[in-house]
């Protein structure tokens, strides 16, 4: 396979064995790999090449796993899985709130994994938003700027305004596709994660927090559009900087 077309796929997992396994089974299934033993080694991973998706195993302690997928959400919005030894829902909600794409508990299923990564990334590509690093990017729009390196939202007069996780992740989503319709779908998995049921109405609750914080009129809002049928959309021109 052409190295232009493979899809580059990071492994950070502290056990040298566990990652030597599982970059052998991605790449025999057709996937460039890249592995790291630590946060550090992420990052430094992150900032060399571009990476399509990262498969992250948190069986550091618990205060560490935090961190790392902390730091990774902050530097790039690159598509992760969490590989994890435990499968209890409260972990499973923490790992999804702090950014995961899915979140597996180990032993995991080679297979399963495989399906997990093929479907992030056909969702990624297909929504026209290919997987990659986000260093120094800035959004401009209707006089507010974020920062989706800092992950800090500012309005026309220079002020920070305070955004949850979630409300992060739909609003940088949005502004990625410009002026593009996003369907409520993909809005729902980054809000809730990918088992939030398809009459999810969470995504009203955050795109109505977004609205408040514009100060957009929800009868007519200019800044974040209903597309009725569809999805959501950023009404006014997106900058890129």
């Amino acid at each position: 396979m052409d190295m232009a077309t493979q899809k580059h796929i990071l492994i950070v997992d502290e056990d040298r064995e566990a990652r030597a396994l599982l970059a052998s089974a991605l790449e025999r299934s057709g996937y460039r790999v890249t592995t790291a033993s630590s946060g550090g080694g992420m990052q430094r991973a992150l900032e060399r090449a571009r990476i399509d998706l990262v498969v992250l195993d948190v069986c550091f302690s618990e205060e560490d796993g935090m961190r790392v997928c902390r730091s990774l959400r902050a530097a790039s919005d690159v598509p992760f899985i969490i590989l994890a030894g435990r499968a209890d829902d409260v972990d499973r909600i923490l790992g999804l709130e702090m950014g995961a794409d899915d979140y597996l508990a180990k032993p995991v299923n080679s297979r399963e994994l495989l399906a997990r990564m093929r479907n992030i990334l056909r969702r990624v590509n297909g929504a026209g938003t290919p997987a990659m690093n986000v260093r120094a990017r800035l959004f401009r729009f209707g006089g507010w700027q974020l920062d989706s390196v800092a992950r800090e939202l500012c309005d026309p007069q220079g002020r920070r305004a305070t955004l949850r996780n979630s409300e992060y992740r739909v609003l940088a989503s949005l502004l990625a596709h410009g002026n593009r319709v996003v369907s409520r779908g993909k809005l729902i998995e980054l809000a809730r994660g990918r088992d939030a049921g398809p009459f999810d109405r969470s995504i009203d609750v955050r795109i109505s927090r977004l609205r408040q914080v514009f100060g957009d009129d929800a009868r007519g809002p200019r800044i974040i559009k209903t597309v009725h049928g569809e999805g959501y959309v950023i009404g006014v021109p997106v900058e890129r900087a």
